[in-house]
């Protein structure tokens, strides 16, 4: 599942991801647009999940709250909680992939970004998959 075209998927659903989170905090109305299919349809299972999504996440946020994350780590640790819970990939992959994506969009000059992304993500692959 390492390939090209699932990278460009993932990167398409963080960014709706993070569109749509900012359009929630502001009140707007948001109508995404999708290049590929797939991103479409893992948006509406995620949406559709994201309450569930986000009580997994802040169990395991340990002295840290959801909205005190950047909307794009939210949107990066919120894709890697739906990929766990919704569908058959293994962690490991999620997790690459979930730091490959944070190294590229978040990460700060001091590299502690996808450590404490990677920390999150582990401990909700472990209360997940036990």
């Amino acid at each position: 599942m390492l390939n090209e075209e699932n990278r460009a998927i993932r990167v398409e659903l963080m960014q709706v991801m993070y569109q749509f989170d900012l359009y929630q905090s502001e009140k707007i109305a948001f109508i995404p647009n999708f290049e590929h299919d797939q991103a479409e349809v893992m948006f509406h299972e995620l949406v559709e999940m994201l309450t569930k999504i986000d009580q997994t996440i802040e169990t395991n946020l340990y002295n840290y709250s959801l909205y005190r994350l950047s909307y794009l780590d939210r949107a990066i640790i919120r894709i890697a909680t739906y990929e766990l819970l919704a569908r058959d990939i293994p962690v490991n992959i999620v997790i690459d992939e979930a730091i490959e994506l944070t190294k590229i969009y978040s990460n700060l000059d001091d590299q502690k970004q996808h450590k404490f992304n990677n920390k999150v993500i582990d401990q909700i692959a472990k209360a997940i998959k036990g």
